[in-house]
């Protein structure tokens, strides 16, 4: 793939040098996020002269395509008629989330130079929530009257196909204007000429509202196996729809942003974000983990003389956080997905903890047995085996506790339960792993001195 974009920025770079307009053969043979990857590598300051030699449709493709900061360099060097028609070739969806990262005086002077009815529909779209349903959806769809027949409904498909992003779904509504139905392009093309579209049309339709979030929205389309999801208002009128290439986009953003935060990471960071704006949202973290840091330190302040009189007990401590920190995590991971699922129900909440208690218990056993055997055959101290055994499966069983709790805590309080759950848990398993261990040690130290 390397090799692929080099190639196309090393053509890039001779079509410059010769000012060329490039070849209609040489776009159609390459992939249009391709040629989006090249230009982005390319110096800033050649922009103009690399757009300005595809034509606007060729443009359009690869704009869409384009990273944010990318599309809004492209359009900076373009006047609003030709912004304007570039974008006549996208649907509106993208347009909307093009437009909404762009300055506001571009956005504002741009809607006054589009036709009325075209400006209407994208300061609606402009209106919702980016995260919303509203956000991601597109005004381009088919909606027929339930008493057209299928003759009627071919027709004007045949008429209205080029304006529509969706072809394989057909919306129906009645004379109230109320979505009642969907059809499916190939039991149009299967039935007879007089067939009316409620007659074949499915009635049971899953939809959601402008506001609804996009999570919950990723949600339904996994659960139901959706290509395509209405969104309609209070009163059933349906307002767009979300494509499935939108809902892998949410998918993608949804796990990313989880990630990062679970861990502390502002989730707009990528690997080209600017370098003080990496130090600026990644510093507070860091702090924050400091101060849990310092909790940890701080208890194994308070067992010093223990430490001092047994030195062995200094190279074990980070076995028991290590092991106590990972296992919380296996579980943490676990549940942030489930939540993000939807799988996590208040009625199940009590026998998830009772199981991934008993998980840590199991798990601690287990570890524990191991450590404990190695240890003894290290240092030759039974009793040093038996402390860390019980240390090990104390830390386990609170890590499957603290990994379940954690997340659910910060859910309860309207908090995004990914946001630097890691560091919250790694806090708990240090700090009480270091207390157990240390405070076994302590109370049985005459045995291992």
């Amino acid at each position: 793939m390397t090799n692929k974009i080099e190639e196309i920025k090393e053509d890039i770079r001779k079509y410059i040098k010769t000012k060329d307009i490039i070849d209609e053969e040489w776009i159609e043979d390459k992939y249009p996020i391709d040629i989006a990857e090249a230009i982005s590598e390319i110096k800033e300051d050649k922009v103009k002269e690399i757009t300005d030699m595809f034509d606007n449709e060729d443009l359009a493709e690869i704009l869409e395509q384009s990273e944010e900061y990318m599309q809004t360099n492209i359009l900076k060097t373009k006047s609003y008629d030709e912004i304007i028609d570039i974008f006549s070739y996208m649907p509106k969806d993208v347009i909307t989330d093009i437009m909404g990262n762009l300055p506001i005086y571009m956005s504002k002077e741009l809607l006054t130079h589009m036709k009325h009815s075209e400006a209407k529909v994208l300061k609606e779209l402009l209106g919702y929530d980016i995260e919303s349903a509203g956000g991601l959806m597109t005004t381009e769809y088919i909606l027929f009257k339930k008493g057209l027949t299928v003759a009627e409904a071919l027709n004007k498909i045949k008429e209205i196909e080029p304006k529509t992003e969706v072809l394989d779904m057909i919306y129906v509504q009645n004379k109230k204007k109320e979505l009642v139905g969907v059809v499916e392009l190939r039991d149009i093309f299967n039935s007879p000429d007089g067939t009316k579209l409620e007659e074949i049309m499915i009635d049971n339709i899953i939809s959601v509202e402008p506001e609804e979030d996009q999570e919950v929205v990723a949600q339904l389309v996994a659960k139901y196996d959706l290509s395509v999801i209405p969104v309609v208002n209070k009163n059933k009128r349906l307002l767009g729809i979300i494509t499935f290439d939108d809902i892998i986009d949410v998918i993608e953003a949804e796990n990313t942003e989880d990630m990062f935060r679970m861990v502390g990471v502002n989730e707009e960071e990528s690997i080209n974000s600017p370098f003080f704006k990496s130090v600026k949202r990644r510093l507070p973290w860091l702090y924050i983990n400091l101060g849990t840091a310092f909790l940890a330190a701080i208890t194994v302040g308070l067992f010093e003389d223990v430490i001092a009189q047994v030195a062995v007990l200094a190279a074990a401590m980070p076995v028991v956080a290590g092991m106590g920190g990972n296992a919380g995590t296996q579980t943490l991971s676990v549940v942030i997905r489930g939540i993000a699922l939807g799988e996590v129900e208040d009625k199940d909440k009590w026998k998830l903890v009772f199981k991934e208690g008993a998980l840590g218990l199991i798990h601690g056993i287990a570890i524990g047995i191991l450590t404990g055997l190695i240890l003894y055959l290290m240092y030759g101290n039974f009793y040093l085996g038996i402390i860390i055994f019980a240390a090990m499966v104390f830390n386990l069983v609170l890590a499957g506790l603290f990994g379940f709790i954690i997340p659910l805590g910060l859910q309860a309080m309207g908090i995004d339960p990914a946001l630097a759950s890691a560091i919250f848990l790694t806090t708990a398993t240090d700090v009480f792993g270091f207390f157990v261990f240390l405070g076994l040690a302590k109370i049985f130290l005459e045995l291992l001195v």
